[in-house]
């Protein structure tokens, strides 16, 4: 995976993820660690003022529910010690005056769970951008071996041939190729590049797999491997 976003002097950008429910933090920290953002996380809205005071981070991701005081009171204290960092809310209500709340509050934006990481990186990606404290950095192109993938114009060659993908079969080829050499299980293919759970459906991965594995590896040394029990691999090549 190439680093996508950087801050404007090349060091990565900052995040504060803060939500009382660990595996939701960690899992948008690891989302945001694999863009190559630096992240720290905090679950109440005591570590989450002091967060912001300790790392002074680019954007912070703001659960609105949190066991002490709520996030409009973290939003509150951190926009009182003068901190214009962008603010997204994370919140499992999806009424529209709470919306508005937060936003009028002054958060920039927000999510409702359950969200799509894709999406909530992309809004992040966003958010740094407007705030001018970003800048994108070989954003478009993944290449791994002789396989090169153009995020923008979705195209796609292998060798210097260009290989025709459905919107499906590009998605997958990019989470492959965004995580080469890394074993990937159908579980995590699944929420990554359908973003929810397909229950007992899971072979619909291996019918993908097996989709691109005619078009990317048809008559070349493969790069896409099974390993069983475990997932697929996107290697180079040997």
């Amino acid at each position: 995976m190439t680093e996508t976003v950087t801050r404007a002097d090349g060091s990565p950008l900052r995040a504060l993820v803060v939500d009382d429910e660990v595996n939701i933090a960690e899992l948008v920290a690891m989302a945001l660690r694999y863009e190559g953002w630096a992240v720290e996380t905090a679950h109440t809205g005591g570590e989450a003022v002091a967060g912001v005071r300790g790392i002074d981070p680019d954007v912070v991701v703001l659960d609105l529910m949190l066991p002490d005081f709520d996030g409009m009171e973290v939003l509150r204290r951190i926009r009182a010690d003068g901190r214009n960092v962008p603010v997204l809310f994370l919140t499992a209500r999806d009424a529209v005056e709470d919306r508005v709340a937060g936003l009028t509050a002054g958060g920039d934006d927000y999510v409702t769970k359950p969200f799509s990481l894709e999406e909530l990186v992309a809004r992040l990606r966003a958010l740094v951008r407007r705030a001018g404290v970003a800048q994108e950095k070989d954003r478009s192109i993944l290449a791994v071996g002789d396989l090169v993938l153009d995020e923008d114009s979705h195209e796609v060659t292998r060798g210097g041939a260009e290989i025709a993908l459905t919107a499906t079969e590009f998605e997958l080829l990019r989470y492959l190729m965004r995580n080469p050499r890394r074993v990937l299980s159908k579980a995590q293919i699944l929420d990554r590049v359908w973003n929810y759970d397909f229950g007992g459906q899971a072979n619909v991965v291996e019918l993908y797999i097996s989709y691109l594995r005619k078009k990317v590896d048809a008559g070349r040394e493969p790069m896409i491997h099974t390993m069983r029990g475990a997932g697929y691999v996107l290697k180079p090549a040997t």
